[in-house]
């Protein structure tokens, strides 16, 4: 029994939390004006430019963190974003992080020319390969590019302590990474006045 066209849109949009993004679903067959009559009919819906969601599928823990993702990337963006600063702390359910927003760091030259959704921050910061890792299925700041990040962004020093020893609990940083992660995090409270 052959597919429908909108069995494959879903299949896509599986692995991204019930996301898909119009990039992915030109490279699949489909044009914008058929994504744009999916959405008069309400088989999908536009979450922001260049990303929609197909509401038949429930959406993960992850996937407003994913659709932040998915945004930057959309309509040629940058391929290297990642979660970052406390909502990489909160993905890693590392220390008491609630953020109230979603961090994500893109390279300094990127210019996202498209209205920002609302609850999104952007830091503009060149991440080396290194300094991203992926976690549930998500490009994410190391624990070490994390921590470097709420240092430099005067993030509370208590909320830092308790990634750094959550992360070694977790098993996400080795002994001596952890060590040293303090020792940055208490040259810092050293330096504050």
């Amino acid at each position: 029994m052959p597919r429908s066209r909108f069995a494959e849109l879903m299949s896509l949009a599986e692995e991204n939390d019930g996301l898909v993004t119009a990039d992915d679903a030109r490279q699949a067959g489909f044009t914008d004006s058929v994504l744009a009559r999916l959405v008069q009919r309400g088989r999908i819906e536009r979450t922001s430019r260049g990303v929609y969601r197909v509401p038949y599928l429930t959406p993960g823990r992850f996937a407003q963190y994913r659709e932040a993702v998915l945004w930057a990337r959309a309509n040629r963006g940058p391929e290297q974003v990642a979660i970052s600063h406390r909502t990489a702390l909160a993905a890693y359910e590392i220390s008491d992080a609630n953020p109230d927003s979603i961090h994500i760091t893109v390279p300094r030259a990127a210019r996202l020319r498209r209205q920002k959704p609302r609850g999104i921050v952007v830091h503009h910061e060149d991440l080396m390969t290194e300094d991203i890792t992926i976690h549930e299925g998500m490009p994410i700041t190391t624990i070490a590019r994390t921590v470097a990040d709420l240092l430099k962004s005067g993030e509370r020093i208590d909320l830092i302590r308790q990634a750094i020893s959550d992360a070694r609990r977790g098993g996400f940083i080795q002994a001596s990474e952890a060590r040293q992660l303090r020792r940055r995090a208490e040259e810092r409270v050293l330096r504050t006045p």
